[in-house]
């Protein structure tokens, strides 16, 4: 077995300068913007925030919530799956015991740091009992306090899927 050499391109004096790349796409830049400016109609745009997105895929992530029993008890059993399957370690979770027959116990606090949150889908995938879904279609989440990004159950109970996503 030899060893194979591979030529390294790039050490003419006309390469480093780099100068036929910046022009080559700039010419590129130049052409969209004038087929751009000639066809006005043809653009992909959106009025953003004023025209909010229909068209979510199906398996976008948005905001997270809790689903819940017929009663509107909360399905989560506290088991911690989804904050140790967390990769942002956002999820804070403390259990109580539980006395409606459902299951042994429930999350007596569950909290949420959007701030923190990366939005992976992986506390969704972990969790054994489907309580926890990112599904509600909400995407522009905005407040005004730290505070206020962080969801707690009675906020992730709140929030119900998207009617666009149910169509789906």
């Amino acid at each position: 077995m030899g060893i194979k050499v591979v030529p390294r391109y790039g050490k003419s004096f006309k390469d480093k300068l780099y100068l036929p790349a910046i022009a080559g796409g700039m010419k590129t830049t130049f052409k969209h913007f004038v087929k751009n400016l000639t066809d006005i109609n043809n653009l992909k745009t959106m009025q953003y925030p004023e025209v909010q997105p229909t068209d979510l895929n199906e398996r976008y992530r948005g905001v997270h919530r809790l689903t819940k029993h017929e009663n509107d008890t909360e399905k989560c059993v506290a088991c911690f799956m989804c904050a140790t399957a967390c990769p942002a370690d956002c999820i804070f979770i403390e259990a109580q015991e539980r006395f409606d027959g459902y299951d042994e116990k429930r999350p007596k606090e569950f909290k949420i740091d959007l701030l923190e949150c990366v939005f992976c889908g992986y506390c969704v995938e972990a969790c054994p009992c489907d309580a926890i879904r990112m599904d509600t279609g909400i995407f522009a989440f905005t407040a005004s306090k730290r505070e206020d990004f962080i969801l707690d159950k009675k906020a992730l109970m709140a929030n119900e899927r998207s009617k666009d996503l149910n169509n789906g």
